[in-house]
C-alpha cells in the first residue's frame, strides 16, 4: 500500500475512534468559561443533592457584553435521555426562565460577565427526584451548554465500604466497592428489575458502574458484595496547581509572565508516574476552587491566564493524551488534548483558566476507544478516592425513575 494511503487510513481510523468516543460531549463556545454547578454547601462539589436543597449554577461570558441567557430544566430517564413527563409534573413554576443575576468583572486584564442562578427560586421549584439536564440558552434559543444533576429523596439508606481487590493480579492497583441498601419503609416487589444502582468514583460519570443486581437478600436489605464487577482502578492522587496569585510562581508553577494581553502561567513539567511508588499528598479529588489574592470577590475579581501543561514522555503511537478534571467537566476534546512536540520530546497544551486551585490528571484514549486514567499516572490501592452509590428505583408501571437514596464512602477507610 502506498505510504500516503497508509496515512489516510491511519488518520481515518483515529478520527472515527476519537469522535466516536467524544460524541455527546458537547463542546462549549470558547467564550464560555468556568462553568460550576454545585450544591450551596461547603466542600461539596458534586451536583447530587436532596430534593429541596439549593443548587447553584455560575459561569463566565468572555464577550463581556451582558448577553441575555436563559436556563431550561428537563427531567431525564435513568440513561439520561429526556423523559416523557410534562414539565408541570416535575416543575412547580417555570422550567425555563432568564438568568437575572449577572455582574461584570472588575480590574481584570480579561473582561467578562459573571452569571449566577440558584434553584429552587421563586420561579422554579423541582417537585420529584431523578436525573435532570440543565441547559443554558441564548436569546435565539440555541443551547450554549448543558450540565447534568441528580435530585434524590432519602427513602432508603445505603451503607458503603471500600476494599482491596481480591484478584491477586490487581490487589495492589484496584479498589472494590461493596454496599447494602436498607429499605425497611419501602416495599420493593422485584429488586432485580426495579432497583438500579450506579457507582461513581470521585463523581466522575466517565467510569460509572451500572447494571448491578443484588446478590443476596436479608430481610429488608439488598446486599451487593461484588468484587470484580465493582472494581475501580485506584489511580493516583491528582496533580495540582494554585494560581491565586497570578503574577508569581508557586510550588507547582515555574513562572508567570505578562504577555501581550494576559498572563501566561507555566506549570512545572510532569513525568509518568506509572512505575513510581505511591506517595501520599492531599488533593480534592479532581475538583477546583476559584480564588484570588488580587481582589475580594473571586467571582468577578479573579483574572484569566493561559496555563501551560507539559508531560515529558515518549510519543504514544496509538493513543491520544488529555489533561482532565472537573474544571472541564471530565470531557475529552480538542481543548484539553495535548499535542506532541517532536523537538522537545514532550506533550503540551495551553488552556485558558480562571485563577484558582485546580486538580488534574492525564488520560489516554487508544485508537480502539479504550480510556485509561492510570497508564500515565499509575494506580495504587492506597489512593484516596471518594465513592458514591446512587439508588435508582422504577416501580412496575411507573412513568419515571426516582432516585431514592445515596451512600458515600472514602478509600481512606479501606477494608482489607
Amino acid at each position: 500500500m502506498p505510504k500516503i494511503l497508509k496515512l489516510i487510513c491511519f488518520f481515518t481510523t483515529f478520527l472515527i475512534a476519537f469522535f466516536g468516543y467524544s460524541q455527546n460531549q458537547t463542546l462549549e463556545p470558547d467564550y464560555i468559561k468556568t462553568i460550576i454547578l454545585k450544591p450551596n454547601s461547603t466542600n461539596n462539589f458534586a451536583p447530587i443533592l436532596k430534593l429541596g436543597n439549593k443548587l447553584i449554577l455560575s459561569f463566565d461570558d468572555l464577550n463581556a457584553n451582558e448577553t441575555d441567557y436563559y436556563y431550561k430544566i428537563e427531567h431525564c430517564t435513568f440513561n439520561w435521555n429526556i423523559s416523557n413527563l410534562n414539565s408541570s409534573e416535575y416543575i412547580d413554576g417555570y422550567d425555563k426562565d432568564r438568568i437575572r443575576d449577572y455582574e461584570n468583572s472588575f480590574n481584570t486584564l480579561k473582561p467578562y460577565t459573571h452569571y449566577q442562578v440558584s434553584f429552587p427560586n421563586e420561579n422554579t421549584r423541582i417537585k420529584i427526584s431523578g436525573n435532570y439536564l440543565l441547559s443554558v440558552l441564548n436569546e435565539d434559543d440555541d443551547i450554549i451548554f448543558t450540565r447534568k444533576f441528580v435530585m434524590y429523596q432519602p427513602k432508603v439508606t445505603v451503607g458503603v465500604s471500600i476494599h482491596k481487590s481480591r484478584n491477586v493480579a490487581t490487589i495492589e492497583t484496584k479498589q472494590s466497592v461493596e454496599f447494602i441498601i436498607n429499605h425497611p419503609n419501602l416495599l420493593i416487589n422485584n429488586p432485580n428489575e426495579e432497583i438500579k444502582p450506579v457507582v461513581l468514583q470521585n463523581n466522575n460519570w466517565q467510569f460509572a458502574i451500572r447494571n448491578l443486581k443484588p446478590q443476596f437478600y436479608r430481610g429488608t436489605q439488598l446486599l451487593y458484595k461484588y468484587n470484580v464487577e465493582t472494581s475501580f482502578w485506584g489511580g493516583n492522587e491528582f496533580l495540582y496547581f494554585d494560581s491565586k496569585s497570578i503574577r508569581n510562581s508557586s510550588l507547582h508553577i515555574v513562572k508567570s509572565e505578562l504577555g501581550e494581553n494576559l498572563y501566561h502561567t507555566y506549570l512545572y513539567p510532569n513525568e509518568s508516574r506509572l512505575n513510581e511508588p505511591y506517595t501520599l499528598y492531599p488533593d480534592i479529588n479532581g475538583n477546583f476552587i476559584i480564588r484570588t489574592l488580587d481582589g475580594e470577590n473571586p467571582n468577578t475579581d479573579a483574572d484569566y491566564s493561559w496555563v501551560y501543561f507539559t508531560l515529558k514522555i515518549p510519543l504514544l503511537k496509538n493513543e491520544s493524551v488529555f489533561v482532565n478534571g472537573s474544571f472541564n467537566n471530565w470531557k475529552l476534546n480538542d481543548i484539553n488534548r495535548l499535542i506532541y512536540n517532536e523537538k522537545l520530546q514532550q506533550y503540551e497544551v495551553a488552556i485558558l483558566l480562571k485563577q484558582g486551585f485546580y486538580n488534574y490528571n492525564f488520560i489516554t484514549v487508544t485508537n480502539n476507544n479504550e480510556v485509561s486514567n492510570h497508564e500515565i499516572s499509575g494506580s495504587h490501592y492506597q489512593t484516596e478516592n471518594k465513592y458514591t452509590v446512587l439508588v435508582y428505583y422504577k416501580k412496575f408501571g411507573s412513568r419515571y425513575t426516582q432516585v431514592i437514596g445515596v451512600g458515600y464512602s472514602n478509600s481512606e477507610k479501606l477494608t482489607n
